[in-house]
């Protein structure tokens, strides 16, 4: 097919050139009527040079004129094709203009106007009501991430007919060294964890904007997002309407992507860890925070004791001098690649064998940071028994380091960091008098430290969603006191006749007559103590 193309539009062009040139020679006389490019009477001699000219051609020219055969193997020798347009003539004598096209009806130059789609008559659209999905705590004791929103769809047409609409939220792990490779199915899994079906029946919606809301608890064991080299996991929603059958309306989808994360509480004092490098007597004392953060700085304070060592046979002292220190911010991922139906094991094999061929383990590390020192501590060697050296080691991941925070799920993924440090020593001797001449015995050791470190995101302000959650019923304290049992209402009394009114007057036939006449006798002031 490409070479028919190429031979459709190498024939067009050279019918066009044989149309031109048939017309120049007929028409040489009347050269007023027609106005050539400069350029191509200058190269009109070189057959095999062509460049792009105008030139103006008339009805009249173009009668008499055979079309010219097809001719499948013709050749364009110049790097352009002719161009021709054609333009607005007045003849002499005439009153009157006439416009000519040149069309090409076997030739189509992309797609018309007429052809693109036309708008769909309704759209889809979300919106978020809750905070950001965050699981806070571990898997085992998270309660999980809350999301809630509205799914609008708005209707462009009045009486749309909708059949169905529906929403899923889905997790999609996909794995980037699968178990079978070039397998869609052992690269992709997809699990639903909840479909909204908004519509019951089918109904005939009216135009406007339509809300319908849609709430899911995440579980608290669910992963968090990640993006390593090897699994990415990621929360899909899609939502659908479906129009009226029979009618010739494309489905209505929305797609987005959540992101999901997981904040782990942080402990307010950091980790003591001591370690100890035998044959040598050095022992390594390090406070560091157990818990870091993707952004942010964070502080190793380490101390080396039994640098030094007397040896009491030669009169000497052994020191064990720091010259280089690294650092690294390591990240191991493991994940188990699962295989689909088509590639997982035969019935008759062996259970233990169908297990072991379930999945394929796989392990990577990578550094996310790391740095090299050969300065920065502070070193004591003023006596065999009080020699040491102190640092503090400021880390944390690289400026554009590509990360993944810790995480461990149930289909077998799990993330975990560590902080390796290195310390290369060298060892020195000098006499116990002149502590000055010292000397190097070429003997040195690499110290390696690795501390367990958990990268997690900030918690920020928020806390975990049933914690904002208002109080149940089982929750509420005790109520006021109920009425007194004593009080025993009857037909014959009302309310007011019970309960003292707030000016202090009390109801009823006999109190309120004994109060009349105390207050006429002027004894009120007699009661609370005036004369």
């Amino acid at each position: 097919m490409p070479h028919r193309v190429v031979d459709l539009f190498r024939s067009s062009a050279h019918s066009l050139e044989i149309q031109v040139s048939s017309l120049t020679k007929k028409s040489a006389s009347g050269a007023t009527r027609r106005r050539y490019s400069p350029d191509r009477a200058a190269k009109g001699s070189r057959s095999s040079e062509r460049t792009s000219s105008s030139v103006l051609i008339l009805e009249d020219d173009l009668d008499g004129v055979p079309a010219p055969p097809y001719t499948p193997h013709a050749r364009m020798e110049g790097s352009r094709a002719s161009s021709f347009s054609l333009d607005s003539h007045k003849e002499h004598g005439s009153s009157h203009h006439h416009h000519h096209k040149i069309s090409f009806p076997g030739v189509h130059f992309g797609r018309s106007s007429k052809d693109s789609h036309s708008s769909s008559p309704a759209t889809l659209d979300w919106e978020l009501e809750s905070p950001p999905l965050v699981m806070y705590g571990d898997p085992e004791t998270s309660s999980g991430a809350l999301l809630s929103g509205q799914l609008f769809l708005n209707i462009k047409e009045e009486g749309l007919e909708i059949d169905s609409l529906y929403a899923t939220l889905s997790i999609h792990v996909t794995q980037k060294k699968p178990f079978a490779n070039h397998c869609a199915e052992c690269t992709n899994q997809r699990t639903e964890l909840k479909r909204w079906d908004l519509l019951q029946h089918p109904l005939a919606m009216a135009k406007g904007e339509h809300s319908f809301p849609f709430s899911v608890l995440l579980d608290g064991h669910l992963p968090a997002c990640m993006d390593s080299p090897l699994v990415a996991i990621s929360y899909e929603f899609k939502a659908e309407a479906l129009p009226r059958r029979g009618t010739p309306l494309a489905p209505i989808r929305v797609e987005k992507v959540l992101d999901v994360r997981r904040s782990l509480p942080t402990s307010e004092t950091p980790h003591h860890s001591v370690r100890v490098f035998p044959p040598t007597n050095i022992k390594a004392s390090a406070h560091y925070p157990h818990v870091i953060h993707p952004i942010g700085n964070y502080t190793l304070a380490l101390r080396l004791d039994g640098i030094a060592k007397l040896n009491s046979k030669v009169n000497t002292v052994e020191y064990w001098k720091l010259k280089k220190l690294i650092w690294k911010l390591e990240e191991t991922i493991k994940t188990v690649a699962p295989a689909c139906g088509r590639h997982s094991p035969k019935l008759g094999q062996g259970v233990e064998e169908q297990h072991n061929k379930k999945g394929v383990l796989r392990t990577e590390t990578r550094v996310i940071g790391e740095k090299t020192l050969f300065s920065g501590w502070k070193s004591n060697y003023s006596s065999p028994t009080d020699s040491m050296i102190e640092l503090e080691l400021d880390y944390s991941l690289a400026k554009h380091a590509k990360y993944a925070c810790d995480s461990k799920s149930r289909d077998g993924t799990e993330v975990t960091h560590q902080l390796m440090v290195e310390l290369v020593v060298a060892q020195e001797w000098a006499p116990m008098n002149k502590p000055s001449l010292v000397t190097h015995t070429g003997v040195g050791r690499i110290l390696r430290m690795h501390f367990g470190t958990i990268l997690t995101e900030r918690g920020g302000i928020g806390i975990s969603w049933d914690n904002e959650a208002p109080p149940i019923y089982q929750d509420v304290p005790p109520s006021p006191p109920a009425y007194s049992q004593e009080t025993i209402f009857s037909a014959e009394h009302t309310i007011d006749e019970v309960v003292d009114s707030l000016d202090g007057y009390v109801h009823g036939s006999n109190l309120s007559r004994c109060s009349a006449e105390v207050a006429v006798d002027g004894h009120w002031g007699a009661r609370f103590g005036g004369s």
